[in-house]
């Protein structure tokens, strides 16, 4: 007897064999040689084996076992692993193998039918030495279900090429989670991917298709040459949305969020989400409501409803959507998040994320990149979302796919993720119904991603305007000759005898007959649900702005909760620092030092939650603090494990508090800003705090600011409380770690849509952020945070300013002055201020006075105003920044200030001079311009 190790096809690529004898072992231990049994029956003591029990067992141990033990020289074969049929019985497993990896490849994917078969060695008998005269022999079949445990070699290439080669293309057998792979054959390989329905659902599909085209149709030609990037080419998406609402209801979805572009969107919102046709023609011509400042085209627009399913009530929500296509994913994902989260243990199973790509968008946008990559982490996983992808093998206009993208698929960026990956037919009704059914119910089972990629075509141009054969003259030739997805369908019905002759062109006429009316023909919508889930936006619309608010807290409260935060477990053994931290805030909650900056913001969250409300913060390294200042997660020294090595004293303020939560997010600024503003809409009795480890780190989410920060309330009516926290300071740090580009800000600043903040001491901020959730509005707040001035003395406050105070949108002179002989009033905002201070108080100058604009957008002109009559010789207003003159507040603002400009007074700026760049690189360079600004606004001459 030879030892395991002279049979070289036991290992390598040839493992499969062991693999397969072993699941037919799990499934049945007689179905194997009675060696290879006994093997088997001794798994418990291999060495790296373990004992594993159950279908599931992982199975690399069990490999790894025997190569170890055939090395040693202590494991024999059985006598019949030497046999020539037994070598083949290697291969037949190989070759089942390959056909689970590669045969996507061989798929009937394309309805164009435009590709060759590429040529895979692996996938042919041939390549296994396998002739004609092998194909009537018996072989085990091992765990695949397509076939019997011994069929002949021709009835499993057959059910290979069935199960894997037909109009469903799988990919799952990277997933290195054995249980998962199972499951997926399991509901694929028996079947053969080729599923069987009733013809009442073959009927239900084909309502869908013809809703799907002839609403395109109608509109084409009701509304000649209007925008409305049509679907026809893709109606199988509408199919898909159908069965994936019916089964998510029947396995426990009550909430389901959908995300999606422009292509197919009046689609969707019609005939998915049931918004009446009428309501859509309305806005075809002009006739909708103009109740926003601006609006958003059609196409853009989002909608919610609540549908019947088998399973009962799902609640529907289209977000909406700019034209940058996959930013609105994260949002998606942030707006579930909170739904889960409200609704407890369950939230995960009854909330789900919904996703529909285009083709070139979701492999081209690494804003999806950014977003699987924290799809499974603790503070931004929603148990899985389902990704759609419309297909239509042309992008927006590249066809030639070296141009297109560099990858095989346009999905291959889910399997970052490990997510199975559906691609089907989208002239096959029948198997896009089945991959979607499997899909919601995987996602369900494993909590993770899954992706249904819908290969199709796009019937007309980019949009209606547009001529596709200019660039795609071949391709667009074929669709011009194809008949339509619902057409193929009618017809194979009809075939089926599952239709009579006119049923299909009856069921157009029966919907065109409903839209001429304005109406559906199905309306899946429930009127009278109401889910105990929803939240009330009540409280919050129409709220006419407003600066006024009581945010005082009694100062024994801010004694009690300065307690409580620096209340440590015992046996918790902090940082030497991080203790130090912790002993000066007891002694500012004691009155013995004066309250700085990190305190204060503490204190403003545990005030916050100590009356109910919850709180989120991210961002990156938010639980300490970029600039070691918030400590809001302390860590033991002594333990690293997360539940028990971590505290959060803001969790530990008192029984019944509010919810805090605090995620030090992935490396990622685009996708995880849009997670938390998607978060915040969906949560307005909460505050969503975003922090970027510098200011200008935004820059890199800038989509989120510009198409929905700061305009999504005028263009959709969406509120938000979002809060964004960036560090901004000219301290010598160089282009990308001074400035958070506040001139981006102001310039977006209009209608009240937002504030921008520069808060310069601890009272300011505390003040400010309890401020943000008391008043009944939820507009963003944008907060210029310190860097250095986290621990200047002079940006401290007393604890009785805490109490007593409320936020100040300017603050005046603050020092003992002669109002009669001040000429001179500088305005500022942020660290520029100490810095004058500091030189004002050492030149001992006395005719001037300074003035800190705490609130730069809405502008406090009345205050401002308020503050020069004090000073009835003031000949000169000067606003001093140490931006760049092109950058910074000062052209955002000089319009304003040059309106309190009286008779006899003069209005200049003081700044750096204008560049290009943020900020000098070079130190000295950067203190000789410091001084430059300071010396020039105190009039100081050197």
């Amino acid at each position: 007897m030879k030892q395991m190790l002279a049979n070289s096809y036991l290992f390598g690529t040839n493992t499969p064999y062991i693999e397969a004898l072993y699941d037919a072992y799990l499934s049945n231990p007689a179905s194997v040689e009675p060696a290879w049994r006994d093997y088997f029956d001794k798994l418990g003591t291999l060495p790296g084996a373990g004992n594993y029990t159950g279908p599931d067992v992982a199975h690399y141990p069990v490999i790894t076992s025997f190569a170890q033990r055939a090395k040693d020289g202590t494991l024999q074969a059985s006598a019949h692993a030497t046999t020539q049929s037994d070598a083949k019985q290697v291969k037949v497993l190989q070759l089942i193998n390959a056909y689970r990896f590669l045969g996507n490849r061989w798929a009937q994917l394309d309805p164009l039918k435009r590709s060759e078969r590429p040529a895979i060695p692996e996938l042919e008998p041939s390549h296994y030495g396998f002739t004609e005269a092998d194909l009537g022999q018996v072989f085990q079949t091992g765990s695949f279900a397509a076939v019997p445990d011994n069929a002949t070699l021709r009835e499993i290439l057959e059910a290979c090429r069935q199960t894997f080669c037909g109009t469903i293309g799988a990919e799952f057998m990277y997933l290195s989670d054995v249980g998962q792979k199972r499951w997926l054959q399991s509901k694929l390989e028996p079947l053969r991917a080729t599923p069987a329905y009733s013809p009442e659902e073959k009927k239900r599909f084909l309502v869908q298709l013809t809703h799907a085209e002839t609403l395109e149709r109608y509109l084409h030609t009701k509304y000649v040459g209007q925008k409305r990037f049509s679907l026809e080419g893709g109606e199988a998406l509408i199919l898909a949305m159908d069965q994936l609402i019916r089964t998510a209801g029947t396995v426990g979805v009550q909430e389901m969020v959908i995300g999606m572009a422009h292509r197919g969107r009046l689609n969707v919102l019609v005939n998915t989400l049931g918004k009446q046709p009428s309501m859509l023609f309305d806005e075809f011509e002009g006739k909708k409501k103009q109740a926003l400042s601006a609006g958003d085209v059609k196409y853009h627009m989002g909608y919610s409803s609540d549908v019947g399913t088998p399973g009962g009530p799902v609640h529907l929500t289209l977000a909406f959507n700019p034209s940058h296509l996959e930013i609105v994913n994260p949002v998606v994902a942030g707006s579930v998040y909170a739904c889960q989260v409200r609704r407890g243990p369950e939230g995960k199973l009854q909330a789900l994320p919904v996703l529909i790509h285009g083709d070139a968008a979701v492999a081209g946008q690494g804003v999806n990149q950014e977003m699987l990559n924290f799809s499974q982490t603790r503070g931004y996983g929603t148990g899985g979302t389902v990704h759609i992808v419309v297909n239509n093998q042309i992008g927006f206009t590249t066809s030639d796919l070296r141009d297109y993208r560099s990858s095989l698929y346009c999905t291959d960026i889910f399997k970052m993720v490990e997510a199975p990956i559906f691609h089907v037919n989208g002239d096959d009704p029948e198997a896009v119904a089945l991959v979607t059914q499997i899909a919601m119910e995987f996602r369900q089972e494993f909590k993770k991603d899954v992706v249904i990629d819908i290969i199709c075509f796009r019937k007309l141009g980019h949009n209606e305007q547009d001529e596709p054969m200019v660039t795609q003259p071949l391709m667009y030739k074929t669709i011009a000759q194809h008949p339509g997805t619902r057409k193929l369908y009618a017809d194979k019905l009809a075939a089926q005898g599952v239709l009579g002759p006119n049923d299909a062109d009856q069921m157009i006429k029966d919907y065109r007959a409903a839209l001429d009316e304005g109406r559906h023909l199905i309306d899946p919508v429930i009127s009278d649900y109401h889910s105990k889930f929803s939240i009330d936006w009540t409280p919050f619309i129409d709220v006419p702005y407003t600066e006024k608010c009581d945010t005082t807290v009694s100062k024994t409260e801010l004694q009690r909760m300065s307690k409580r935060l620096t209340d440590i477990p015992a046996n918790f053994t902090l940082h030497s620092r991080v203790q130090k931290i912790i002993d000066d805030r007891k002694a500012m909650g004691e009155g013995k030092l004066p309250v700085d900056w990190g305190m204060g913001e503490n204190l403003a969250y545990a005030t916050l939650v100590a009356a109910g409300y919850n709180i989120r913060v991210s961002g990156e390294d938010v639980g300490r603090g970029t600039f070691f200042h918030r400590h809001a997660a302390l860590h033991d020294q002594n333990r690293e494990k997360w539940d028990v090595g971590t505290y959060w004293p803001l969790q530990h303020i008192q029984e019944n508090q509010g919810r805090f939560m605090c995620f030090d997010s992935v490396l990622s600024e685009e996708a995880v800003l849009a997670f938390e503003y998607g978060f915040a809409t969906a949560a307005p009795n909460e505050m969503v705090v975003w922090e970027a480890q510098f200011g200008d780190f935004a820059n890199g989410a800038q989509v989120v600011i510009d198409q929905f920060l700061s305009s999504g309330e005028a263009k959709w009516g969406r509120g938000c409380g979002l809060v964004l926290l960036l560090p901004h300071g000219y301290e010598g740090q160089g282009p990308e770690h001074s400035s958070a580009r506040l001139e981006r800000y102001m310039q977006l600043s209009a209608e009240f849509n937002w504030e921008v903040c520069v808060p310069s001491n601890a009272a300011q901020i505390y003040h400010l952020l309890r401020r943000q959730m008391l008043r009944k509005q939820r507009k963003p707040l944008i907060v210029m945070t310190p860097k250095s001035l986290l621990r200047h003395k002079d940006a401290t406050s007393s604890i009785d300013e805490l109490a007593n105070g409320t936020f100040q949108t300017i603050i005046g002179e603050t020092e003992k002055v002669d109002a009669k002989k001040v000429t001179r009033m500088i305005t500022c905002a942020g660290k520029i201020y100490f810095d004058l201070l500091a030189a004002r108080r050492e030149k001992k100058i006395d005719n001037v006075v300074l003035v800190r604009v705490e609130q730069l957008y809405p502008f406090d002109d009345r205050k401002l105003a308020d503050e020069m009559k004090k000073y009835p010789n003031l000949k000169e207003l000067i606003w001093c920044q140490e931006e760049p003159l092109n950058q910074g507040a000062w052209y955002a603002k000089h319009h304003r200030l040059s309106e309190l400009i009286k008779k006899g007074q003069t209005l200049n700026v003081v700044a750096r001079p204008a560049s290009a760049s943020p900020a000098v690189g070079y130190a000295a360079k950067h203190t000789l311009q410091q001084k430059e600004v300071v010396n020039a606004a105190l009039g100081i001459k050197e």
